[in-house]
C-alpha cells in the first residue's frame, strides 16, 4: 500500500466509515465497489456491510437474501453501464470465493470480445496478475466516466449514491 491506501487495510470498516473512496454505492446488506484493477472495465466488488462476517452463511437467512439480491442489482448496473460504453462487452460473470480475504465479498467481472481467445470462457484469476494487477488496469481518473454511469444505474435502481 503506497501513501493515501490506509483504507485497504479495513475496507469494511473504511466504507463504513465513508473513507474507502472506492464506494459507489450502499446497499442492502452491502456496499457496491469499483475494484482497485479495471483490466476488464467495470470490475466490482459487493463487500459485506459489517465487520466479522465471514461467510454467506454467516448472515441470518433474510440477510444472506439480501446480499444476493444486491449482487445481482450491482450487476445489472454493471452490465448496462458497460454495454452502453463498450459494444464488444458479452456477459457478467459474478463470483463469491473469500480464499484470500476473510470477509464476505463478491466479485462481479464485465467480460468483453476482445478478450485473448485464450482467455474467453475462463476464470478471470487465469489472467497474468502482472497484467491484470498492473499500473496500466489501476483504478484512476480514466475510470471515471465508468464509474459515474455505474452509480446511476444504481441509483436508478434504488441504492443510496456515496457521498462525493
Amino acid at each position: 500500500m503506497g501513501p493515501g491506501d490506509d483504507w485497504k487495510a479495513d475496507r469494511i470498516g473504511s466504507a463504513r466509515a465513508g473513507t474507502n473512496p472506492t464506494v459507489l454505492a450502499r446497499l442492502p446488506q452491502s456496499y457496491a465497489v469499483m475494484g482497485d484493477a479495471q483490466m476488464l472495465p467495470g470490475y466490482c466488488v459487493l463487500l459485506v456491510d459489517r465487520p466479522g462476517v465471514d461467510r454467506l452463511t454467516d448472515l441470518p437467512r433474510a440477510d444472506r437474501l439480501e446480499f444476493l439480491a444486491s449482487m445481482d442489482l450491482l450487476g445489472q448496473a454493471v452490465e448496462t453501464a458497460c454495454q452502453e460504453l463498450d459494444p464488444a462487452f458479452r456477459r457478467m460473470n459474478y463470483e463469491v470465493l473469500g480464499n484470500t480475504d476473510a470477509f464476505l465479498h463478491a466479485h462481479l467481472f464485465a467480460r468483453y470480445e476482445w478478450e485473448p481467445a485464450d482467455h474467453v470462457g475462463r476464470p478471470v484469476w487465469l489472467y497474468d496478475p502482472e497484467v491484470f494487477y498492473g499500473p496500466d488496469a489501476a483504478l484512476g481518473p480514466q475510470h471515471d466516466d465508468l464509474r459515474a454511469r455505474i452509480t446511476a444505474e444504481l441509483a436508478a435502481l434504488g441504492a443510496v449514491p456515496a457521498a462525493p
